[in-house]
């Protein structure tokens, strides 16, 4: 039986700052045995070559799908100078993000009032332009079932390592390595790395979509908290993180 392919990517508005891991999905776990950056080549164009041929697949992307409904609900109807009467909370973060701090503690961007609305509109070009290389839908996926497609997933890293109990800031300096090394260490049990790829931590991107390929394992394991409100979920996007540990106790 083939192996599933989990790539992880970690988004961002340039490409050259897009990283991209690719890893082997066996009974064993997740084996990574590629990890680079947008520098090489074109990040599309490197993941429809690792898809390519294949049935199925997972897209682990760290970046936003979707935007705020109460968002686009306020603008809607706006001329300047007016009043927005909802409050900033509801209508910059999204139902996800105030799941994920909640239950995990980590509060991920606001889509709609940062920089990462930027890496949000480049990682849904980047998709699209996948779909249009691979030629088939690649949909957005909402279940943890047997795999039997391409889809793709919203994950966040520093959530990915806050339910382990790791350092999940602090690791992204260029002159951070060594933290970055700790970590892969500190993930061994779970995410084997194969020789000469572990160099890849010299990139703190490479290094973020190498936790990308975690949280896609941990989705397709099952340990991810499913959204609350599905309906919405499918607007708005929802981020898969795995269930922390008093989550579980519940």
């Amino acid at each position: 039986m083939t192996a599933i392919r989990i790539i992880g990517v970690d988004c961002a508005a340039q490409p050259a700052n897009v990283g991209i891991a690719l890893a082997e999905l066996g009974t064993s776990g997740a084996r990574i045995v590629e990890a680079t950056t947008g520098r090489s080549e074109d990040p599309a164009t490197i993941i429809a070559g690792w898809l390519k041929g294949r049935h199925s697949g997972l897209l682990a992307l760290d970046a936003p799908l979707g935007w705020p409904l109460p968002f686009a609900q306020s603008l809607a109807g706006h001329r300047a100078g007016e009043p927005i009467t909802v409050e900033p909370n509801v209508v910059f973060r999204r139902s996800t993000d105030r799941f994920v701090r909640d239950k995990v503690g980590k509060q991920p961007l606001d889509v709609a009032a940062d920089r990462i609305a930027r890496a949000a509109h480049a990682a849904l070009r980047l998709l699209d332009r996948v779909r249009e290389l691979c030629d088939q839908p690649v949909p957005l996926l909402w279940g943890w079932g047997h795999l039997l497609e391409i889809g793709v997933i919203e994950v966040y890293p520093a959530a990915t390592l806050s339910v382990r109990g790791l350092q999940c800031t602090g690791y992204k300096g260029r002159h951070q390595r060594h933290i970055r090394d700790g970590l892969l260490d500190a993930l061994g049990d779970e995410l084997e790395i194969a020789p000469g790829v572990a160099a890849a931590t010299e990139s703190a991107d490479a290094f973020d979509a190498m936790l990308c390929v975690l949280a896609g394992q941990d989705f397709l394991s099952g340990r991810s908290m499913p959204p609350e409100n599905l309906e919405l979920a499918r607007r708005e996007g929802w981020i898969w993180v795995r269930r922390p540990p008093a989550a579980r106790a519940e």
